[in-house]
């Protein structure tokens, strides 16, 4: 066994990933803290085709050596945007056809293997702070929560590292409908 080289991976250059066909995902950062997870939102954006990043609150935004160090170019193929409030993001969203749905552990919310993302249907997650989860304002807004099941002690996961598991579980959907 041996690594696959770039070549052989089939890497886009910025140019073809700007022209490719991009998931009709939208993710919704809700005053995150950390610039290295806000790095890592963009680079797992870029490996599955998210057609945008909505920053917004006190979420930083690139250029920034930080947000960089994880994101290793993705801040520079990912459409971003930056909004003062979230809940300016979320109605501008759904204004423009989006069902939004919070990841958050909500009464009412949905197990992430349980939900089922229609083809036609353009989306939009909100992620939330890292101690404070999304908040409570935007809730209120949303079409509804996404829970992603836990089995230890802690139920609290890395926004990251949510923002990973919940956008491959939803292209997978996409690419299961090729």
């Amino acid at each position: 066994m041996r690594k696959l080289s770039m070549d052989e991976l089939g890497r886009k250059s910025v140019d073809e990933f700007k022209q490719a066909e991009k998931n009709p995902l939208v993710v919704v950062l809700d005053n995150i803290r950390s610039m290295h997870n806000v790095g890592s939102v963009f680079r797992t954006a870029d490996a599955f085709l998210v057609e945008a990043i909505c920053l917004c609150g006190y979420t930083p935004q690139p250029p920034h050596r930080d947000i960089q160090k994880t994101a290793l170019g993705a801040t520079e193929t990912v459409d971003w945007l930056y909004y003062s409030e979230t809940t300016e993001a979320v109605a501008e969203l759904k204004q423009r056809g989006y069902t939004v749905y919070a990841i958050e552990q909500t009464q009412g919310s949905i197990s992430l293997e349980k939900f089922h993302w229609q083809p036609e249907t353009k989306l939009a997650i909100v992620l939330g702070n890292e101690v404070e989860g999304v908040a409570d304002d935007v809730l209120k807004m949303a079409d509804g929560s996404i829970e992603i099941p836990q089995l230890g002690m802690k139920h609290s996961l890395n926004i990251s590292v949510a923002a990973g598991i919940v956008t491959w579980k939803l292209v997978e959907q996409q690419l299961l409908r090729l």
